[in-house]
């Protein structure tokens, strides 16, 4: 796969490590932020789910690390990016941090998906692209941050997994419902 052309504005965010942080976290307030009243609902105190679901008191604390976490790894690569000459490790990073922001817009529209619209599956297809991508991104930010980016990535592919094993036994569960 060849390197992919980012606009200026979007290596800028991650260059300063407040902003690679910042960015994730404003998304991850933006689209969780409407997610209070839907699990407070009937709707979603009604549908069955798989076991090992944690309390929902669980998720605002491991999300809020993902995100710092996710972001600090964004700038890891951005700054490899600034320093690598060779050609394929310059494809690398830019196809890893274009994905970057890919997994950003799926982890954003997850959230309105499942709480808001009660498209359980639509969201489960959004978070299989989303563990998709994300595994890729990781690999391909491996090699060019000496696994820095890696050892900032694993817990969120790690949680990626078992989110959308979640949302995949929600929807299985639920299949039969019509506002599921």
């Amino acid at each position: 796969m060849s390197g992919i052309y980012l606009p200026n504005i979007l290596l800028a965010i991650p260059r300063n490590p407040i902003t690679a942080v910042g960015l994730p976290l404003a998304l991850g307030f933006l689209s969780g932020g409407g997610s209070s009243k839907p699990v407070n609902s009937n709707w979603y105190h009604n549908l069955a789910t798989p076991p090992g679901n944690p309390p929902k008191v669980v998720f605002p604390f491991v999300w809020t690390l993902l995100y710092l976490s996710m972001g600090y790894a964004s700038h890891v690569a951005v700054k490899a990016l600034d320093t690598s000459v060779a050609p394929s490790t310059r494809n690398d990073l830019s196809v890893g941090l274009g994905l970057y922001f890919a997994q950003l817009g799926l982890n954003y529209l997850w959230s309105p998906l499942f709480f808001s619209a009660h498209k359980t599956g639509l969201a489960l297809i959004d978070s299989t692209l989303l563990l998709g991508t994300t595994l890729y991104m990781t690999k391909l930010l491996d090699r060019p941050t000496n696994a820095k980016a890696t050892y900032f990535l694993l817990p969120y592919c790690a949680w990626l997994g078992y989110a959308t094993y979640l949302n995949a036994g929600v929807w299985w569960l639920n299949r039969n419902r019509k506002d599921a």
